[in-house]
């Protein structure tokens, strides 16, 4: 994937945020893009800036937590545009709270959106990777997926098992001589896209822009890197882990880290893509 003009790439909850960044960037690069996201009018937006910018793109309305759905989407998209040669898996949601005030609807819809959902996409499309030992999947998952955060328990468990998803499907890929397929796992803290409107980001930890970090994405997957992690700081979260636990504490609290969802929103809030 070091040339990706002329290639089709498929993002899910594609419609803003850090999903509309990576369209943007992929479609500068050349790449035919369709869009997936449950909401229609966003993706109407979206897309019209896609095509304003010169980027052959088109979207549609689909719940990606929904089996069939994707089956039956995966078909049109290739009736549309061909094969799939990237997929991005970047569908999420996030309730705010601790665990035990989260309500039964709150918890299932983070793991059918933020774990299932990456399990049937990469079901429907990965096996024509594998056919044309060609392609490459971004799974995008979190800084939370290295590192348990107080105030978002769920958030943190389907992100962890994202990260476990993608690194065992790269060895079964790799067990399978399927070299050709590429993966990126993507852990960045928080990104300034309104998903975590009441958060006071840790120290070392600042805000990202969504547009920056789909740069960095894109950067990734032509140099087939396995992971992005952004910002620097979380490269260090294997070595926080690797501390006794009372020390390791210590630092997350010195950081803000273990009250970093229970700060004030951010006094001029950005929000990026249509």
């Amino acid at each position: 994937m070091r040339e990706l003009k002329g290639k089709t790439a498929l993002i899910t909850g594609g419609a803003g945020g850090l999903g509309f960044s990576t369209a943007l960037a992929l479609g500068r690069e050349g790449m035919t893009v369709a869009l997936w996201d449950i909401n229609g009018e966003r993706i109407e937006n979206s897309i019209a800036a896609l095509c304003s910018d010169g980027i052959t793109a088109k979207g549609w309305v689909l719940d990606v937590a929904d089996p069939t759905a994707v089956r039956a989407g995966a078909a049109q998209v290739e009736r549309e545009f061909g094969r799939v040669d990237l997929l991005d898996n970047n569908a999420g949601v996030h309730a705010p709270g601790d665990f035990l005030n989260a309500t039964d609807d709150e918890i299932k819809r983070q793991i059918d959106v933020n774990l299932n959902s990456y399990l049937w996409c990469a079901k429907a499309f990965v096996p024509g990777m594998i056919a044309r030992n060609s392609g490459h999947v971004i799974m995008i998952a979190s800084a939370a997926g290295l590192l348990g955060v107080p105030g978002m328990a769920v958030y943190s468990a389907t992100k962890h098992a994202v990260v476990g998803f993608a690194e065992s499907l790269r060895m079964e890929l790799r067990r399978g001589h399927a070299t050709g397929v590429g993966m990126t796992i993507v852990c960045p803290s928080f990104i300034d896209t309104g998903m975590f409107s009441n958060v006071m980001p840790p120290l070392f930890a600042p805000w990202l822009r969504p547009e920056v970090l789909a740069d960095k994405i894109v950067a990734a997957v032509k140099k087939n890197n396995l992971y992005v992690h952004e910002p620097a700081m979380v490269k260090l979260i294997p070595l926080l882990k690797a501390l006794p636990r009372a020390v390791g504490d210590v630092v997350c609290s010195l950081t803000g880290m273990d009250r970093s969802l229970q700060g004030p929103p951010p006094k001029k809030h950005r929000h990026f893509g249509p």
